[in-house]
């Protein structure tokens, strides 16, 4: 008898017989019920209809000729009815042209009668083990999937609720892409998003970091190479180009590629084909691309290092995606969202992050946009555990600075964002006087000497609220 794999085997197995020799039933049932599985036997094709609705079967033996029908016809019934289902044909009248039209059927096995019951046992593990493998397959696919799902991006700022409606529609197209943004903005997972969410996401996505690799390996990781191209070619290579077909190639930093391999690169584009290094084999390829880069590509057109050609075929679809300065609204949600993702993962206690602390952290400048902010988080929770994260448990460099009056400001000689810098005075001028007051908006607007209608509508429009800080931690899967 064969050894069960109880690693595998942890539920209980669903077996289905269907052969009209009683005989033959009783014989394969008491085999494969020694080995654990549940047995569900039956006699005609007109049985079928009876199994109780809810029932499942992961494998089947089917008998070629039965009184009411026959084994291929039976074959695409049960696929319809029992997802993943491996299905075997019994035949006691075998021939190869029977056993080819099981096949392309969909049957998994052909077996010949007389046939030893070990051997049905082993093919049937083989089978069950397949099914399990499939299942868990769709189920990955199923939550990534839903980890790149639209809903899951956090983010209720205007420029992002504005990128997500272009990502929405563009992921229905096969168009090339070209998002440029800041590094740590969140471009890899636009990329994800766009894929996950289109015709394409049972198919790979591949990612390649174009200035992680060697310019001189860059061809052969693109393209494959083959047996003895080049010193070190030991033997044939798939390229990530072929091993992307039917999916999404993610080129991440596309201006650092070299301006020969720009040229290959825009032929992929234009003829849907490539040669592998050493090769004279032309080999079709069907893959959406997808780049990005924290560059201004169109400057370095101007400036004669990135190719014009090969810009006009990427930017087909441009896409922007904001530095995080530019979406003050979405950072408490991202701070909430990293706090509780860190809970859940370390058993840390965080209950919350206070106001002052959310309001230092609006006015901080995010060089290192979300990236930073997940790290900054990390920190905290790291060094706190448990509790709620103070001003004074941030590092110096996020800790508000008290704006010094307009006449004493210092305009340093790199510039500064004007429309940046005025918004975060202004926003740190209403924290202050609402803090100060306890929230009490009659007295910050007295403080402030404005109307109590006037600092609603700027609180409104800055969003910002007391419940901010007492709310619960989301739970979410994904951000940016």
């Amino acid at each position: 008898m064969i050894k069960k794999d109880f690693g595998i085997w942890k539920m209980k197995r669903r077996v289905l017989i269907i052969d009209d020799e009683i005989s033959m039933r009783r014989a394969l049932q008491n085999a494969f019920e020694k080995e654990g599985y549940s047995v569900t036997t039956l006699g005609s094709k007109k049985e079928l209809s009876q199994i109780a609705q809810n029932l499942h079967f992961d494998l089947a033996l089917v008998d070629m000729i039965l009184p009411d029908g026959n084994g291929i016809e039976l074959i695409s019934l049960l696929k319809k009815s029992y997802k993943n289902i491996k299905i075997n044909i019994l035949t006691g009248h075998g021939s190869i042209d029977t056993a080819i039209q099981a096949m392309k059927e969909g049957a998994f096995h052909f077996f010949t009668k007389p046939f030893s019951v070990n051997e049905v046992l082993n093919i049937c593990e083989k089978a069950y083990k397949q099914t399990q493998l499939e299942k868990e397959n769709q189920n990955l696919r199923a939550c990534i999937k839903k980890q790149y799902s639209f809903e899951h991006i956090i983010g209720q700022s205007a420029p992002i609720i504005d990128l997500l409606k272009i990502v929405k529609k563009v992921s229905q197209t096969d168009a090339t892409v070209l998002i440029q943004g800041e590094s740590g903005t969140g471009k890899e997972l636009i990329a994800k998003a766009i894929h996950f969410n289109s015709s394409r996401a049972k198919k790979p996505f591949i990612p390649v970091h174009c200035g992680a690799i060697p310019k001189d390996l860059l061809e052969s990781e693109f393209f494959g190479h083959v047996q003895g191209a080049f010193t070190g070619a030991y033997k044939d290579r798939v390229g990530k180009f072929q091993a992307a077909n039917g999916g999404t190639i993610f080129l991440d930093e596309i201006s650092t590629m070299p301006l020969n391999l720009q040229v290959k690169l825009l032929r992929v584009l234009q003829e849907k084909q490539f040669e592998p290094v050493g090769s004279n084999q032309i080999i079709d390829c069907d893959v959406r691309v997808v780049a990005a880069t924290n560059s201004n590509l169109a400057k370095e057109v101007q400036e004669k290092t990135f190719r014009e050609d090969l810009f006009y075929r990427l930017n087909v679809i441009p896409l922007h995606v904001p530095p995080l300065r530019e979406r003050e609204k979405d950072i408490p949600l991202l701070l909430k969202f990293f706090i509780s993702e860190m809970n859940k993962k370390n058993k840390y206690k965080i209950t919350k992050i206070s106001a002052p602390a959310v309001s230092s952290l609006l006015s901080y400048n995010w060089p290192g946009n979300i990236r930073e902010l997940e790290n900054l988080v990390e920190r905290l929770c790291v060094l706190k555990e448990e509790g709620t994260i103070e001003l004074e448990d941030l590092p110096s460099q996020y800790k508000k600075i008290s704006t010094p009056p307009l006449s004493s400001f210092h305009i340093p000689d790199a510039g500064v964002d004007f429309k940046c810098t005025v918004s975060q005075f202004e926003n740190n001028l209403i924290l202050n006087a609402l803090e100060k007051t306890n929230w009490n908006k009659n007295q910050a607007a007295h403080l402030l000497k404005m109307n109590r209608t006037t600092l609603i509508e700027k609180m409104k429009k800055r969003d910002i609220t007391q419940k901010d800080s007492e709310d619960e931690l989301p739970e979410k899967s994904s951000t940016l």
